[in-house]
């Protein structure tokens, strides 16, 4: 994806989102920014700064490994070049998601998520019960040369059934957060990603 919100890769996702509510798209993200993302997310392993996801949102959150085995680590501005870099890249896709789909988006959060082999995610949608705010979701995956008898898919409940996304480095998969439920399946070895949501002006419901 070239730092644009004219590039034709932008242009895909956008159509994608109007027409079927979801896009994936391979090789997204350059090389070089995807392995110097990976390099972050393992260094932020290593020194301990990946914490296990919760579940739920403000008093309501817990740690249920059972629902979610993930650990994360939130980017935020100045972390990096490479994360400064990748939300430069989000902000111009959400620049044209609001310029042809007037979704009102007002910023982006997005987390590191390093799941140990075995680890998975339950079925679920990203859009909280009593928030509105998450408005379209974004993954990016950080993985060198993943094979799909390695598992580890994103598992996309569509109208028309199910489809297994594999987390291939590079990749980049943006869905309707509210409507389209997912899961993450395990997988045989450590499988990293960003996971991302594009936020409008909203609070709680």
């Amino acid at each position: 994806m070239t730092a644009s919100p004219e590039s034709p890769l932008t242009a895909l996702i956008v159509d994608d989102l109007a027409n079927q509510g979801w896009s994936h798209q391979c090789l997204a993200l350059p090389a070089e920014l995807t392995a110097k993302l990976a390099e972050e997310c393992r260094v932020r392993s290593a020194d301990g700064s990946l914490a296990p996801a919760s579940v739920g949102r403000g008093e309501g959150q817990q740690v249920r490994e059972g629902v979610r085995g993930d650990r994360i680590h939130w980017l935020e501005p100045g972390q990096s070049a490479a994360s400064d870099a990748y939300l430069a890249l989000m902000d111009d896709l959400r620049q044209r998601l609001n310029l042809e789909l007037y979704l009102g988006l007002e910023d982006f959060e997005c987390h590191f998520a390093l799941y140990p082999p075995g680890a998975f995610y339950q079925k679920h949608l990203d859009r909280f019960r009593d928030d509105d705010r998450r408005t379209v979701s974004v993954v990016a995956y950080l993985n060198a040369d993943w094979q799909a008898e390695q598992g580890g898919a994103l598992r996309l409940y569509l109208a028309e059934g199910e489809r297994d996304v594999f987390p291939e480095g590079g990749g980049l998969v943006v869905f309707l957060s509210a409507e389209l439920p997912h899961e993450v399946l395990p997988a045989t070895r450590e499988r990293m990603s960003i996971a991302g949501w594009f936020r409008r002006r909203g609070g709680p419901l």
